[in-house]
């Protein structure tokens, strides 16, 4: 017995030390890491910018435009015309156009419609739709869907980066029980290698039949078969944690043996998770990321279902623009002028009205998802809390399972001190109270994922 307790003091004052040098990675530390550095999580943000680029293509419709052409033809030293037509055109909103310009057309040979003063000709006009492109037009349409795409990007990328720290959540709650695990395992081989040695010495000094001792060797190596599996997927956990490990510049990084998960994280996965009000608050997906990508793309759709209306209208363009020489704007002369109208309608429309009804549909079956998606996560929100409120019962039965059967271990233990007892007793009061240790680890592994199911569906950042 002597032997035995010094066993226990050596092997307690080693795991002192072993514990000295290891160091804690807290779940809100990991968290912070993958929200910073994970390349998963900086391509999301990738999408925004994207999307802005795009808001700048579009608002570059509504860019004031510089243009020239100049035409010139010599044979035979003549000259047989030189043409230049030169404009400034600024496109507005409302499909109206102000143009500004200024020709200068010369030649032996110029046609009779360009013969213009010596000077030069200058104008001052505007292009109106008073039909088709008046209230909508395609570059309207454009900017305005770039817009909302801006807001569909930023809720994509938010769904984007809960499942990436869902995902890593996932692999930080298999590592710490994993870690757990072996750690149990561990703690049991040593308690049934000191078992071992002890009976042997009782067996020695004949207070034990032999028999006891193959037993406890029985015992030993199947503990120690289940210490090496542990430690199996503990390093596979490790190296699936390191997935999600990160540093600036991206950098990898990998788990080292000295670091263990957070001990405490069922006070703080909460908080973390930002989940402490979700248990008990009214549901609101007024914010949720999948509404409002559902929402960003509605509105998309509708703006093309309006340009579409608009296509039915018929297409009436009307120009004006006052003419004058150089120098001469202070005399206004309204009988020079040049004026233009452009009118198109199809006869049966029947290409735009087709257009139309595609593009209702399209709304009506976006619609349809949004109305599906607000039930579906309400339903799913619901069924999430009253699991975690019934995993948080399961925790405090299996906790009591524990401890009955830490007491039966120990009961069994002093009857077997006493020679009322036998190792084969000993190693099913054992064997109950590792089942029922493993099982309080996976409930826990379950309550960690159920919450970290809870943030999934929330889209909570």
């Amino acid at each position: 017995m002597r032997l035995v307790l010094l066993f226990l003091v050596v092997f307690n004052y080693s795991a002192y030390c072993q514990s000295k040098n290891q160091k804690e990675l807290s779940y809100a530390e990991f968290i912070g890491y993958v929200k910073k550095y994970h390349p998963l999580v900086k391509s999301a943000n990738l999408q925004i910018s994207a999307a802005q680029s795009g808001l700048m293509m579009a608002r570059g419709s509504f860019d004031p435009k510089i243009e020239i052409d100049f035409d010139q033809k010599k044979f035979k030293d003549k000259e047989y015309y030189s043409i230049l037509n030169s404009s400034f055109k600024i496109p507005t909103w409302y499909g109206v156009e102000v143009k500004a310009g200024f020709d200068n057309n010369d030649g032996m040979y110029l046609n009779p419609q360009n013969t213009i003063p010596n000077q030069g000709l200058t104008s001052l006009g505007v292009a109106i739709p008073i039909g088709q492109g008046l209230i909508i037009n395609q570059r309207m349409a454009d900017l305005r869907k770039a817009k909302a795409q801006i807001k569909l990007s930023q809720a994509e990328r938010n769904l984007e980066c809960v499942q990436v720290i869902y995902d890593a959540s996932i692999a930080y709650f298999n590592w710490k029980r994993n870690f757990s695990e072996a750690q149990l395992y561990q703690r049991y081989y040593d308690n049934a290698n000191i078992r071992y040695q002890g009976i042997s010495k009782l067996i020695e000094q004949g207070d034990k039949p032999a028999i006891d001792s193959i037993e406890a060797r029985i015992i030993v190596t199947n503990r120690l078969l289940s210490l090496e599996e542990s430690k199996l997927k503990l390093a596979k956990a490790k190296l699936e944690l390191s997935n999600f490990l990160w540093l600036e510049n991206n950098i990898p990084l990998e788990i080292q043996d000295n670091i263990v998960p957070e001990e405490k994280l069922e006070a703080t996965i909460k908080e973390t998770l930002s989940l402490n009000n979700l248990l008990f608050d009214t549901i609101s997906l007024e914010n949720h990321p999948k509404i409002n990508a559902l929402n960003s793309k509605i509105e998309m759709l509708n703006i093309e279902r309006k340009l579409k209306v608009n296509m039915l209208l018929p297409k009436i363009d009307l120009a004006y623009s006052y003419l004058s020489e150089p120098g001469y704007f202070n005399n206004y002369r309204l009988q020079d002028y040049k004026i233009g109208v452009n009118f198109y309608l199809p006869l049966f429309l029947r290409k735009e009205r087709g257009s139309l009804q595609l593009a209702k549909y399209k709304l009506q079956d976006a619609q349809f998802d949004l109305n599906l998606e607000r039930l579906q996560l309400t339903n799913k929100i619901k069924a999430q809390q009253t699991e975690i409120q019934s995993l948080e019962k399961q925790r405090a039965l299996i906790d009591r399972l524990v401890i009955d059967n830490e007491t039966m271990l120990v009961s069994e233990e002093r009857l077997f001190n006493f020679g009322e007892s036998s190792m084969f007793l000993i190693n099913s009061r054992e064997n109950n109270l590792v089942s029922s240790q493993l099982s309080k680890l996976a409930i826990e592994n379950r309550y960690f994922e159920s919450n970290a199911i809870l943030f999934r569906i929330m889209g909570v950042l």
